[in-house]
């Protein structure tokens, strides 16, 4: 499974005020609001974080079915700010972000070797849907294959793992 997210940093600076009251409290655990205050750029922090936990919500929501608005249920822990993972209730998903030519863009997997096996998928691809969650068609297969598609502002990105 992978999942994926990306944020326009222009885009949330212009819509989104991280700073104001109660914000952090509603998104992040106490752990990570230590992340944001020490990070030597707290909003890029911020949306590296909201980032993680999209992608990693992503893999979640296609593995159990649950749909549903629980940040904080999601808990980030970073190695770096490439670098991590994000917990929830017993399963844990690794993280991979870049920050690179005004966004930030996480992958989640399973599985650390899975990240090895990313394969981006062309905005020309036709995707489908089932209750909501994408997949393209292998015409090798011919099997239904998952994907993850994010897109933010001026920014689209779609991936799925090779087998």
């Amino acid at each position: 499974m992978i999942g994926n997210d990306i944020v326009d940093l222009v885009l949330a600076k212009k819509e989104s005020n991280w700073k104001r009251n109660r914000f952090l409290d509603k998104i992040f655990t106490i752990k990570e609001q230590v992340l944001i205050v020490d990070a030597e750029n707290p909003e890029i922090m911020v949306w590296n974080l909201w980032s993680r936990k999209e992608a990693a919500y992503k893999i979640y929501n296609r593995e159990t079915g649950i749909r549903g608005y629980f940040p904080l249920q999601l808990e980030c822990s970073s190695e770096n700010t490439t670098f991590g993972t994000v917990t929830i209730k017993d399963k844990t998903f690794f993280t991979q972000s870049r920050i690179e030519n005004g966004c930030i863009y996480t992958i989640a997997v399973i599985e650390k070797e899975n990240f090895k096996k990313i394969v981006r998928i062309d905005p020309a691809v036709e995707i489908f849907k089932k209750n909501g969650i994408p997949f393209i068609i292998d015409f090798d297969s011919n099997m239904e294959k998952p994907v993850s598609i994010s897109h933010h502002g001026r920014f689209w990105e779609g991936v799925t793992l090779r087998d």
